[in-house]
């Protein structure tokens, strides 16, 4: 039985991934955590629609000692969410440390359930700068889990290579494009669907949106192409 663990905030991406493992896995097994973040909102959506798309478990698990030592715009409601970027050339969204503890705490997991995947819905082509959505980042995370459980473990990164654009086209590949766009949250300041208008995240979401469905033969055809060059036996 394939079993997989998806990292899940209830936004876009990770609602994309989750999407996508539901046909490919046996069972999926979603974790989100509760880090204190902005938006409490955003693990009510992550429940709601793990429930409504049928995952086998949901855990939500504490980590509020996240929020204790990072001090960041998602982590403080009296640091207002910036489209500048710091002195040291990051977004004052970046949470320092968070996929660290993500992912390892998701490997636990796994290791605890007999899965031999983690899934995230990080991205390195589209992303907000963070150095922790980076390619190189998460193989290392993976090599490490690897050896400091020694056991099987791959985390699967389906977005890693994708525009924003793609991913649109990714999720209504699955027949869940307005499932994501309605439901799910991705707005730095707590709007479900299409968000404020305003803040970085919800820059990126519209502009691949729109991109998508003005272009959605052609975007498309990329996320095929992809996706061939990904799995040439498919």
């Amino acid at each position: 039985m394939k079993k997989a663990v998806v990292v899940y905030s209830g936004g876009q991406d990770s609602t994309t991934c989750l999407v996508q493992a539901l046909k490919h896995y046996d069972e999926v097994h979603a974790i989100t955590f509760d880090y204190g973040q902005r938006h409490r909102l955003e693990i009510e959506v992550a429940q709601s629609l793990a429930q409504s798309l049928g995952v086998t478990a949901h855990k939500v698990m504490d980590v509020s000692l996240l929020n204790e030592l990072a001090i960041s715009s998602l982590t403080r409601d009296d640091i207002p969410v910036s489209h500048e970027l710091q002195e040291n050339g990051l977004p004052n969204s970046f949470v320092p440390g968070r996929n660290i503890l993500f992912l390892t705490l998701a490997g636990i997991y796994a290791y605890q359930i007999g899965a031999n995947s983690v899934i995230t819905g990080v991205c390195e082509t589209d992303f907000s700068g963070y150095p922790d959505c980076r390619d190189e980042f998460v193989k290392a995370m993976n090599q490490a889990l690897v050896k400091g459980m020694d056991r099987a473990l791959v985390i699967e990164t389906p977005l890693m290579w994708l525009n924003k654009a793609q991913t649109w086209a990714l999720a209504d590949q699955y027949g869940a494009l307005e499932l994501v766009r309605n439901q799910t949250l991705t707005c730095y300041n707590g709007i479900i669907g299409d968000g404020c208008g305003d803040c970085p995240a919800c820059d990126l979401r519209r502009a691949g949106l729109n991109e998508y469905l003005n272009h959605q033969d052609q975007v498309m055809a990329e996320l095929v192409a992809k996706q061939t060059q990904s799995h040439p036996n498919n």
